[in-house]
């Protein structure tokens, strides 16, 4: 790994990731040979079949990386590179021939466990045939009929259950379907809902926001003409201030008939 280090972190990372599942096969098969029970054994030789499968990902992104980094790379390296990822193939077809060992050796003994009994029965049945009488044979064959005919009734019955929870089950699906849809429609018709009321408020806040501006500019009128009222009556005389529509000028102060010497 210290090698892939110098020529690219990810390749490095990869081939890390692609020893640890490497490990991890060899352990598991190493305790796949020690497991007796067969379903425990299916059960390893699908989580080994997983970690392969995983490690196949990963072979795929080393190679992926090295075609990308192949322009950069000397000849030397490349060709180094190219036999890592060659032992890597060869490494992992090795447990995949490993894993069809065990599949097949599972297989058989499945077959085995299936056919081995039937076969010592039916060579039983011969056995007991030989030696019944006609009428014995006549009995067993209507008895072996009868618990045929029971077979299929029981077989009948557990189809026509099978039918009617299947017809509970779609009703209760189309049920369901169109609970969804109108809860579907429902949403719709809310989120218009929504939409028309943000407008709204949106109408509602530009609508206040002028009124506030009218109002503003009419309280500045009113200040002004308080303003010029207090300085007209203030300083009547001065003329740079218009006497204002409406509002009379301030009488002008009287004098007295007789004045002091």
């Amino acid at each position: 790994m210290s090698t892939l280090s110098g020529i690219s972190e990810e390749l490095a990372e990869i081939e890390g990731q692609i020893s640890d599942v490497f490990r991890a096969l060899s352990n598991g098969f190493q305790k796949l040979e020690k497991i007796k029970d067969s379903s425990r054994q299916s059960r390893q030789l699908e989580e080994l079949t997983g970690k392969m499968r995983d490690c196949k990902r990963l072979i795929k992104d080393f190679d992926r990386e090295v075609k990308d980094l192949e322009y950069k790379n000397d000849p030397q390296t490349n060709k180094m590179l190219n036999e890592k990822k060659q032992s890597m193939i060869k490494e992992l077809n090795s447990y995949v021939a490993l894993k069809k060992q065990y599949a097949n050796t599972l297989e058989n003994k499945r077959v085995e466990l299936f056919e081995g009994p039937g076969e010592g029965f039916a060579e039983e049945n011969v056995l007991l045939a030989s030696s019944m009488t006609n009428e014995q044979l006549v009995d067993h064959g209507n008895k072996m009929m009868d618990e045929t005919d029971q077979i299929i009734e029981r077989s009948k019955k557990v189809v026509h259950d099978t039918v009617d929870v299947g017809t509970e089950t779609a009703a209760s699906l189309k049920a369901q379907t169109e609970q969804m849809s109108r809860i579907v429609n429902e949403l719709d018709s809310i989120h218009f809902s929504i939409k028309k009321a943000s407008q709204l408020v949106k109408e509602i806040g530009r609508q206040v926001a002028t009124d506030r501006c009218i109002m503003g500019l009419l309280f500045l009128i009113v200040l002004g003409v308080v303003a010029i009222i207090i300085v007209k009556i203030v300083n009547p005389h001065n003329k740079d201030i218009r006497d204002i529509p409406g509002l009379a000028p301030p009488a002008p102060s009287r004098k007295l008939l007789w004045e002091p010497n």
